[in-house]
């Protein structure tokens, strides 16, 4: 089968492997139809992610019908179109029975898909513990619009979740890449009394004003202005910061008020600094880490009940022969990318 190969820091390649075969009880066989390239296979490229695997097949976001099961695989059957978790977790452990699946204490728990095991660039893919990570797809949703349940939108949900939104708070969301515009759709669904996008690409601020006429777009040099005017308490009472910069994690600290909530999501390619003297008094509460993806069926149905509308970032469409094609629009933001979907032929 085709998949795209992790081969050293800077290189991708498209070579065929085996199909991938049950290896363990709880595993399923995915054949993939439809994937996507996210800002993390990114970092895997550039060698921001130690972890990482060389020769491992890349991909975490993806969709496919389940072709074989192991003997102890129950939630699934094969014929079963499903959404794959970018998280694998046991649902047994300490952490996952918290509902933290980010730190299952399994040896591949947590983000392992694409990262440490093989991922879902590639025909098909082998899901470890498919009970919890695989969720069916109902009949009424397209595998376009599931594609981006099992990571940005389940992370963008758990975002929203985590930060404790009120209807009368004003949320200021930091980056509107793909992950910013899931983060929003699950921000909306809380309906805060006012919500604001801080993005510097102004292609992308014209795509939120476009699709979501009721979010107020600004600019990195506005943001604190902004969240100023439209709180009476000197700043956001939520902050999520998911765009990954340095100066979007001051901006973060800088335009929350006091007592806030900051919600960090985005992933660094370097540390940041917490500058305390000049944040002393503030008492702000962070929350930080990847994102604990267990909330897939939920997001499933808010998706076919019409809640929640992710195809619009789809903005173009390759075969998997042609992934590095996609790969070199996405990593360039060429021609006015959002989201690339991988098909299968």
């Amino acid at each position: 089968m085709l998949a795209y190969t992790y081969i050293e820091k800077g290189k991708f390649e498209l070579r065929q492997k085996p199909v991938p075969t049950i290896n363990e009880p709880q595993d399923a066989i995915v054949r993939v139809t439809l994937s996507s390239i996210c800002t993390s296979d990114l970092h895997i490229k550039h060698g921001s992610v130690p972890r990482a695997v060389p020769g491992i097949t890349v991909g975490h976001e993806m969709v496919g019908v389940v072709e074989q099961v192991g003997p102890a695989v129950t939630a699934v059957r094969p014929g079963d179109r499903v959404t794959v978790n970018v998280e694998t977790f046991c649902g047994e452990c300490f952490f996952c029975k918290k509902g933290y699946v980010n730190n299952c204490e399994d040896e591949n728990g947590g983000w392992a898909l694409g990262c440490r095991i093989d991922g879902g660039q590639a025909e098909y893919v082998r899901v470890p513990y498919a009970n919890q990570g695989l969720n069916k797809i109902p009949d009424n949703v397209t595998d376009a619009q599931a594609l981006f349940v099992g990571d940005i939108l389940a992370t963008g949900f758990w975002a929203a979740k985590i930060s404790e939104i009120t209807e009368e708070d004003t949320v200021l969301i930091l980056g509107a890449g793909p992950t910013g515009i899931c983060t929003l759709l699950c921000v909306l669904l809380k309906q805060p009394k006012n919500i604001i996008v801080c993005e510097k690409d102004p292609v992308r601020r014209q795509f939120v004003r476009d699709h979501y006429p009721g979010v107020l777009t600004i600019a990195p040099e506005y943001a604190l202005e902004a969240v100023k005017a439209h709180s009476v308490h000197g700043g956001a009472d939520v902050v999520l910061e998911v765009a990954g910069t340095e100066e979007t994690f001051r901006l973060a600290w800088e335009c929350a008020r006091p007592n806030a909530i900051v919600t960090v999501v985005a992933l660094y390619d370097k540390p940041q600094i917490l500058p305390l003297p000049d944040m002393y008094g503030k008492n702000l509460t962070f929350k930080t880490g990847g994102v604990d993806g267990c909330d897939c069926e939920e997001i499933l149905k808010l998706i076919a009940q019409g809640k929640i509308d992710t195809t619009p970032l789809i903005t173009h469409t390759f075969p998997l022969s042609e992934i590095a094609q996609a790969y070199d629009i996405f990593e360039h933001k060429k021609e006015n990318v959002i989201k690339v979907a991988v098909r299968n032929q």
